[in-house]
Parts: C-alpha cells; sequence; structure tokens
C-alpha cells in the first residue's frame, strides 16, 4: 500500500540510550521518527541488554569522547547536516557539554537559513522528586536551554530547571515563564502531570512495587539496577494497578495525565494550553521517548500547515517556528502536534495495556497449575520470574501499532484548551462568554509574579525547589 509521509525528506539526529531488547531511549524513538518518514541517524549513550525496570541489565555506558568521536566521525565524510537534533538521557557532565558541542555545530551550520534546523531537547534527569543523574549535570543542562527549541520536562524536571516548585497552575504557569523568560526557550511541554480536580499538582507518585524504585546517581550495569531515567524514561502514563498494589494512603486519583505546553510570545510570555489523557492501570517504560518523537514529525507536520505570518513569509523560515503573537495558545502549531501525539499514545498504550492483561492472565494460571514450591527462596523467586512476565507483557511493542501511529485515532478526544492568565481585578469566570474548548480562566497575573519572585530567590540563593 502506498504511503505519503505526512512531513517533508526530514534528516534527524537522535543522541539518547539503546537497549537491545525493548522500546525505550533510540529504540524507540528512531524507529517512531522513521514511520512518519524522519530519516533518522542515532547516537546512543548507553548500550544496554534492556531496560532498567527488569531490575537486571548488563551493557556499557558511552564516553563524551566516545560521542564525539562518532559526530567528528559522520562529519569528516560530509555527514554532519541534519534538519533536526533530539536529545534524551546522557550519562555524565561531560556527556552533556559534549552534546551541546555537536549542537552548537548544527545550529552553526544552518545559521545562514533561518528555521532550518530545530532542537527538541529532553532533559532526562529524574522523576519523584529524585535525580537519577550525578547532580553535577544539572547546571549543564541549565546551560544548554538557550539552544534549545523545544524542551521537554516531566514536573519534577521543570521544577528542577526553574527553580520553582509546581503545586498548582499559578506555580506551573510560573515555572514556564521562567523557562521563556530566563532561558530564552521557545517552545515548552510538561508532561504527566497530575491535576486535582481543583487544578492542584500531585507530586509525582512513587513508582509501584512491580515498577520498582529510583536507582540510585551511582550505579554500573552488573549491579541490579531499579527504575532510572537511563533507559526506562518513567515520566509518562504510569498508573499502579490497585488489584496488585493497594495505595498506602487516600488521595484523590485523578482519572487524568495531563500536558501542559506554551510557545512563548515575541517579549518571552507564556501561551499555555492543557490536553488531558485518560490514565491506564500499568506502567509502561518508553512513553517519554515515545512522546518526544512523535512530537517530531507532528510539529513539522503543523508548521507546514500553519497560516503563512506574514504574506509571503513560511513560518518555517523564522527561527524555532515561533508563530506571531496573534495566534491563540490552542491554535499553536505545537497545540496541534499534542493533540495528534496523544491520540496515537492513547491507542497504543490502550492495546498494550490489554495485552498484557491477557498475558499475565495466562501466566497466573499457570503458575496456578504447577503449584510452585514453599519456603522464602521460592516465594522471592516465585515473585521476580512474576515481575519479569510483567514487565515483559507491558513492553510498548511499536512495532505493531504503525497504524495508531500514522492514522492517530479519535483525534477529536485531544482538543487543545487554552489555559488563560487573568487580570488581577478580573472575575473567576472572566469576561464575557468563554469559547468553546477553552479552559476556565485559573491564573491571576499577581500570583504568576508573586511565585516568580520566591523562585527568583531561591535561584539567587541556591535554595533547591521543595
Amino acid at each position: 500500500m502506498a504511503y505519503d509521509p505526512p512531513i517533508p525528506e526530514t534528516r534527524v539526529l537522535a543522541i539518547a540510550s539503546h537497549v537491545v531488547h525493548g522500546y525505550v531511549g533510540n529504540k524507540m524513538a528512531t524507529f517512531v521518527m522513521q514511520s512518519l518518514g524522519c530519516d533518522v541517524s542515532a547516537i546512543n549513550t548507553v548500550n544496554y541488554s534492556n531496560h532498567t525496570a527488569y531490575k537486571q541489565v548488563k551493557g556499557t555506558k558511552t564516553t563524551a569522547e566516545q560521542i564525539t568521536e562518532l559526530y567528528e566521525g559522520l562529519k569528516q565524510s560530509n555527514l554532519n547536516h541534519f534538519d533536526l537534533l533530539l536529545t534524551g538521557y546522557m550519562p555524565s557532565a561531560e556527556a552533556v557539554q559534549e552534546v551541546g558541542k555537536i549542537g552548537r555545530d548544527l545550529k552553526f551550520n544552518a545559521s545562514t537559513k533561518p528555521g532550518s534546523f530545530f532542537w527538541v531537547l529532553d532533559p532526562v534527569m529524574g522523576d519523584n522528586g529524585k535525580l537519577y543523574i550525578p547532580e553535577d549535570e544539572v547546571p549543564q543542562y541549565k546551560a544548554l536551554l538557550r539552544e534549545a527549541d523545544l524542551i521537554l520536562p516531566n514536573q519534577f524536571e521543570a521544577e528542577t530547571l526553574s527553580d520553582t516548585t509546581i503545586t498548582d497552575l499559578s506555580s506551573l504557569a510560573t515555572a514556564i515563564q521562567i523557562l521563556h523568560e530566563k532561558y530564552r526557550v521557545p517552545h515548552v511541554i510538561i508532561t504527566s502531570l497530575r491535576l486535582t480536580s481543583d487544578n492542584k499538582t500531585l507530586p509525582s507518585r512513587p513508582p509501584s512495587r512491580d515498577a520498582s524504585a529510583a536507582a540510585s546517581n551511582e550505579h554500573s550495569p552488573s549491579d541490579t539496577p531499579k527504575l532510572s531515567a537511563e533507559i526506562s524514561h518513567p515520566s509518562t502514563w504510569r498508573t499502579p494497578d490497585s488489584s496488585l498494589h493497594p495505595p498506602s494512603q487516600a488521595v484523590e486519583e485523578p482519572e487524568n495525565l495531563t500536558i501542559i505546553g506554551s510557545t512563548a510570545t515575541s517579549d518571552f510570555k507564556p501561551r499555555l494550553f492543557r490536553i488531558d489523557t485518560p490514565q491506564l492501570p500499568l506502567f509502561f517504560s518508553g512513553t517519554g521517548d515515545m512522546f518526544a518523537a512523535l512530537t517530531i514529525p507532528r510539529l513539522i507536520e503543523a508548521v507546514n500547515a500553519a497560516p503563512d505570518p506574514t504574506p509571503g513569509t513560511l513560518l518555517s523560515s523564522l527561527p524555532s517556528w515561533r508563530s506571531p503573537d496573534s495566534v491563540k495558545a490552542e491554535e499553536l502549531p505545537l497545540a496541534k502536534a499534542c493533540q495528534k501525539v496523544l491520540a496515537s499514545m492513547q491507542a497504543v498504550l490502550g492495546k498494550t495495556a490489554e495485552k498484557c492483561r491477557k498475558e499475565m492472565e495466562d501466566w497466573d494460571r499457570e503458575v496456578e497449575r504447577v503449584r510452585e514450591g514453599k519456603g522464602e527462596e521460592a516465594r522471592r523467586d516465585s515473585e521476580m520470574r512474576r515481575h519479569l512476565a510483567l514487565t515483559r507483557a507491558s513492553e510498548v511493542n511499536v512495532v505493531r501499532f504503525v497504524k495508531e501511529m500514522v492514522c492517530p485515532p479519535e483525534v477529536g478526544r485531544f482538543r487543545a484548551r487554552a489555559v488563560h492568565i487573568r487580570g488581577n481585578g478580573e472575575r473567576e469566570e472572566g469576561t464575557g462568554e468563554k469559547e468553546e474548548g477553552n479552559e476556565d480562566i485559573v491564573v491571576t497575573k499577581r500570583e504568576l509574579e508573586e511565585t516568580k519572585d520566591e523562585a527568583v530567590q531561591r535561584a539567587d540563593t541556591g535554595i533547591a525547589p521543595a
């Protein structure tokens, strides 16, 4: 069957982790982008047997020198002309620095043609209130922010980069405004937010027992690593199976996960939109990588479909593809891209969850039939074997879901809604009729400035967000 890619020919350099088995890091991102028409070249920052949710792994990390050598090999043969750079997990501060040099070199190559190069930075640093990387990587990531066109932090990573504790939509808007204003990041998407009915954010959930806890900052493949940012990217679409892992305390459990995105105006003010997606009762590895990889072709598609900012000028020819200030938040190309991204992901993950459920039902029936031995050692062995079976059954096997990625179903369910910033004297419900599909006005300018002042004080004193 003939297939016309939704985007023009696009060369992408992807710098991220790699696994032999499973779909995380570059193993996920490369196939996803290729399925939508991108020509992908990959530099792998780790080479592991499997991702760390299995609790056991073999392999090696790539040194900063090896990353540079691979890029220099491309450069010496004139193969370093890329339209887009996607960067994910980096194993050391030195690696972050070297990737920054690669990004700046690619930007310099494209400097005579605005809009011809775009850098998507996924700052894979941690989750659940903990860093999964050495602390000396954080300032190196902050140094890269001004170079990137789009960043994709989760809630914890956004707090770390903006020095802002995110507790509600007001503080979240402040974090995004700081990223826009202080670091001049044109586009921001904060992923995997858990919002209560009154728009308060919940802390990132501790991993379930099967998903395991966060890894320490220093571990080698010969250890028994647990969940880590290296190749699990656990920032999205994780919920506990209550039948397996009863909650330790009663809290309001949101039915949805939320992303909040923004494209800065010409004076670097946020244009906020939100999209909610139903939670699924399973832990998935690699969903952050899948989100980033789908966002790239869908953003290119949306930018090419956008109206010309001025007669005869394409949006794709403007630096960072930033829309004119007149474009509403929910109409931004970034919002249009996220709509299709989430539609695809919900379809893929929903089918993966159903497949996993059936496989584990078969597994449990077989275990019951065999009737395993008794004693503590037999119990631990049984738990580990079930954990490995569950982790294997929940792999997001994207090669089976090309149709859902190319033709996302039910796109209308994931329409972006604007999050407004109202003036200090305006009523909560706004003035005039609310446009269909728009979010209620929820953030005041005074709240925004107060939260921003607190963040600036923390940054000045070196105090980390609470």
